[in-house]
């Protein structure tokens, strides 16, 4: 499984290149994508969004929110701003889904990497 930022698949629907859109494309094409909860939401909250991209998006699998997932999440954010790094809040929602489910990030935002090194997400 690959879970995929919504930074990548913006990238993707552009039709921007990238290693990120290869490796998306490729996802896509061995029914690898897999799609964080928050990604979900925030591409689906775009009110210009096609019809068809929208069928696909919902036609992806999200990975669950597991027991304990608010609290997890709320100590991985709090152990980076300790270090006074970046830690958006959907940023550390996204990095727990993948962190929980032992799933890579595919993401071309780079504010991610505080999260590979503190607190053991993995990225592609």
């Amino acid at each position: 499984m690959i879970a995929v930022d919504t930074s990548t698949w913006i990238a993707f629907f552009r039709g921007d290149e990238g290693g990120d859109v290869d490796a998306l494309d490729a996802a896509l094409g061995s029914g690898q994508a897999v799609l964080p909860p928050v990604v979900l939401t925030e591409l689906l909250s775009d009110p210009k969004l096609d019809r068809r991209v929208a069928t696909l998006l919902r036609d992806l699998p999200v990975l669950e929110l597991l027991p304990g997932f608010w609290e997890r999440a709320g100590v991985t954010r709090a152990r980076l701003l300790a270090r006074r790094l970046r830690a958006r809040l959907a940023d550390s929602l996204i990095s727990q889904s993948c962190i929980d489910h032992r799933t890579v990030l595919l993401a071309r935002d780079s504010d991610f990497r505080h999260f590979a090194r503190h607190a053991g997400l993995r990225l592609l």
